[in-house]
């Protein structure tokens, strides 16, 4: 078993990949490099590319890429696995171990792939709340346009079978439960699970990798952080005022995570989430496991915000 250190990119097969790239720029990512097959797209971070979209006859989710911490731990789940580690023969090139989950998806582990500066964004300014003021004689004002989208955050799964899903990320990927759900009074009826990264004492998001059992094939979602508050809202308008794309919920502050979140869909119907402020945590964290309704689902998922969009649990 290796620890996993992060996710690091989505990967879609659509039918259209200029409509792709429209959508997902306006959605505040970045250009990083392409081909006659193929669409890469970075944040304003580090990693070569955190989306990647394959030309094909139909529109899915493929599967993910999580970061290995060194090219010893990739070699060592290869033997373990029993897979081979592959030269990636795609920009950014690297190295990975390609493994099936339970449920289907496609998970690559890889290690060295080429890292790239930084984007230049906007100024991250101190923010005043109640009786804290930390910003003096600065004044804030965000310049309309997309997110700046910084990284790739979690992977939402719909499973077959959520506790050999768990078993599988937990044993082959040392993650952790952070939170769980039950449906009705059996507590041993999961639904819902959030799981991190196992780093120990190192703080790690709340969730990188999340999962509902459902039958429905495919992603749930995924969710790219953005800047900071003002972002999420300013990429929200951006979205809205161009009047081509379909939100479906937000902007909310969820319950498990805590992260600031709002949803669209891309023009393929994918579930893309923007999201901000969310829970960091590690070892220390102290788990739930809490029942869901599902006649109420927006009292679980929200702390607050507007009702859930009609199409969001589709």
């Amino acid at each position: 078993m290796i620890s996993i250190q992060d996710v690091v990119y989505a990967r879609y097969q659509v039918v259209d990949l200029d409509r792709a790239a429209e959508f997902m720029q306006h959605f505040g990512l970045l250009p990083s490099a392409r081909t006659e097959k193929a669409l890469y797209l970075r944040g304003y971070g580090e990693n070569h590319h955190a989306y990647v979209a394959e030309l094909g006859p139909e529109n899915r989710s493929i599967g993910f890429a999580l970061a290995a911490k060194s090219a010893k731990d990739l070699d060592r789940l290869a033997q373990e696995v029993g897979a081979p580690v592959e030269l990636i023969n795609e920009p950014g090139g690297g190295r990975r171990v390609v493994v099936t989950d339970p449920s289907g998806y496609r998970v690559e582990v890889v290690h060295g792939i080429e890292r790239l500066a930084r984007a230049p964004m906007p100024r991250v300014q101190a923010v005043n709340f109640g009786g804290q003021r930390l910003r003096v004689n600065d004044v804030v004002r965000p310049e309309p346009g997309p997110s700046h989208v910084m990284r790739l955050a979690h992977v939402a799964l719909h499973v077959k079978n959520i506790r050999d899903s768990i078993a599988f990320y937990e044993s082959r990927f040392g993650m952790k439960i952070s939170d769980t759900y039950y449906v009705g009074g059996d507590k041993d009826r999961m639904v819902a699970a959030f799981l991190r990264c196992g780093l120990g004492k190192e703080i790690t998001d709340h969730h990188t990798v999340a999962m509902v059992e459902l039958p429905k094939p495919g992603f749930d979602h995924i969710s790219f952080e953005v800047l900071n508050w003002d972002d999420i809202v300013v990429g929200h308008h951006h979205l809205h005022d161009l009047g081509n794309y379909k939100h479906t919920w937000g902007i909310g502050r969820h319950v498990d995570g805590s992260n600031v979140f709002d949803y669209w869909r891309d023009p393929f119907g994918n579930k893309i989430e923007h999201y901000t402020d969310g829970d960091s945590v590690n070892d220390h964290y102290p788990s739930s496991h809490s029942r869901f309704d599902p006649a109420d689902p927006k009292t679980q998922l929200s702390v607050w915000g507007p009702p859930l969009g009609d199409d969001f649990m589709v």
